[in-house]
């Protein structure tokens, strides 16, 4: 195998490159020093382009984003749904805390989906059950299991991707199979 020919997926690079920092001369000085404690400090980071406005919150505090096989699934889930990447915003609550009223302002989404996070500590100030479609303040709301829970192939695991797979049907209108 060549390496010339080695396609490296965009989250490993992502994590290769996350502690580079470049200076760019052309900036002065205070300019730079508030680019990086200005606002954009506090700005979500998010994988995908968030065209269609869809959060998707994880818990993985070991990654910026998520391990690699749970991205795969995420990928699966969504190309099953009509989506892709490029539709969602997907968001590491683990890395970096992120409360709901900040992830409503800077990524105007209509649909959080929310896998294995706790509701009380990103101050969603409802709570209510996986599995169940919650809408509320403009948004619309699903809550599941972790991604560790159900990206697996025991019995458990391919039930609550039963339970998803009916939940994401609902919610984005979709009538094909997996």
């Amino acid at each position: 195998m060549s390496l010339e020919n080695l396609i490296l997926p965009d989250i490993l690079i992502a994590e290769l490159y996350k502690n580079v920092f470049v200076v760019n001369d052309g900036i002065p000085s205070q300019k730079r020093e508030e680019a990086v404690t200005g606002p954009a400090a506090d700005k979500i980071k998010f994988l995908g382009n968030n065209l269609k406005k869809i959060a998707i919150v994880v818990n993985h505090s070991s990654d910026v984003f998520l391990p690699e096989r749970h991205l795969e699934f995420l990928t699966k889930i969504l190309v099953a749904c009509k989506l892709n990447i490029g539709d969602v915003a997907i968001v590491n609550e683990g890395y970096k805390f992120v409360d709901i009223q900040t992830l409503k302002q800077q990524l105007k989404c209509n649909y959080i989906i929310l896998f294995g996070i706790d509701l009380t500590e990103i101050k969603l100030p409802l709570n209510f059950p996986y599995f169940k479609i919650q809408t509320y303040a403009d948004s619309t709301y699903l809550s599941v299991p972790s991604l560790d829970q159900l990206n697996n192939d025991i019995e458990e695991g391919k039930l609550l991707k039963t339970k998803l797979w009916t939940c994401l049907k609902t919610l984005f209108d979709v009538s094909s199979t997996i």
